[in-house]
């Protein structure tokens, strides 16, 4: 019997809803790595897939806002489990994007990791940080929490394939958005696999949906969509950024502009976390106990 085996290649595809389609326009395009050599096509996704993507993310707002910080916090530890059980795979296809040694590749998919565990960490406790009660002068409780802004769609980083990404997408699902994001052009690779990652986790579809593509083409239509509530432009150069804060103007969309980033495994802080967070404040009065008039 020979050993030859007849080679498997990955078909790549969007993830959208929960599900893997091909792009509506059935368009790929070719990805290479560092040296020029082929090592996918990866769906090239049109406007319609863009719309698609926003539909079954405001399907999915509803009960993932609704959920339990605790229970997100959860879900998003389960997804870094899968993460890690997956760490030779991701070690090689940020090698091939990014033009990395194994060891180096490998350091990226640690911190990635660990990143996604630090934010679902944060679930249950960014309300704390910048929630709580004001003092005013009345006989009024006063208190902020804080509540997801809705979809966002998100840029990834160009450069950082997998850590970038995470960086960007994890903040805005783990504060109870639910997120459209387009891969980095030339290496979509990681976060094509991501959504694999996604779909057998506890995540429910339409959470995170992942497009490849040309960056401007999807990134347009989702700045002037109207059922999309704010954009994160961190994969955006300087001229498509203004391009598409113009755009997301007209709904009054809530911008994050791009910011440099040197080192992506700096730790990040709580600013992506309350990037797309709304402050609800409530008042109640107080009322007044007993003869005395003492109040609560």
């Amino acid at each position: 019997m020979s050993d030859a085996r007849l080679s498997v290649l990955k078909t790549y595809k969007l993830y959208v809803g929960g599900k893997f389609p091909r792009s509506e326009s059935g368009r790929v395009y070719e990805v290479t790595d560092s040296k020029q050599r082929w090592l996918a096509n990866a769906p090239l996704s049109s406007r319609k897939d863009a719309r698609d993507a926003v539909v079954a993310a405001r399907k999915a707002f509803g009960g993932w806002s609704g959920a339990t910080a605790y229970n997100r916090g959860q879900i998003l530890y389960r997804v870094a489990e899968m993460l890690e059980g997956r760490r030779d795979q991701y070690v090689r296809e940020v090698a091939d994007a990014e033009g990395l040694s194994k060891s180096k590749a490998g350091d990226q998919v640690d911190a990635a990791i660990d990143r996604w565990v630090w934010y679902a960490g944060w679930t249950d406790k960014i309300a704390q940080v910048v929630g709580g009660g004001n003092p005013v002068a009345g006989p009024f409780f006063n208190l902020s929490s804080p509540e997801p802004t809705g979809v966002v769609a998100v840029l990834a980083p160009q450069k950082s394939s997998f850590l970038g990404l995470v960086s960007v997408v994890a903040p805005v699902i783990a504060t109870g958005n639910t997120a459209v994001v387009i891969a980095s052009e030339q290496s979509p690779l990681p976060a094509l696999s991501l959504g694999e990652v996604l779909a057998t986790s506890d995540l429910p579809g339409g959470v995170v949906n992942i497009l490849s593509g040309r960056t401007a083409e999807i990134a347009t239509p989702l700045a002037a969509h109207q059922d999309v509530n704010a954009i994160d432009l961190a994969g955006a150069d300087e001229t498509l950024a203004k391009e598409l804060e113009i755009a997301a103007a007209d709904n009054l969309k809530r911008v994050l502009r791009p910011q440099p980033v040197d080192d992506w495994s700096a730790t990040p802080g709580t600013d992506r976390l309350t990037a797309f967070l709304e402050t609800k404040t409530v008042w109640h009065p107080t009322g007044s106990l007993g003869a005395s008039g003492s109040a609560y």
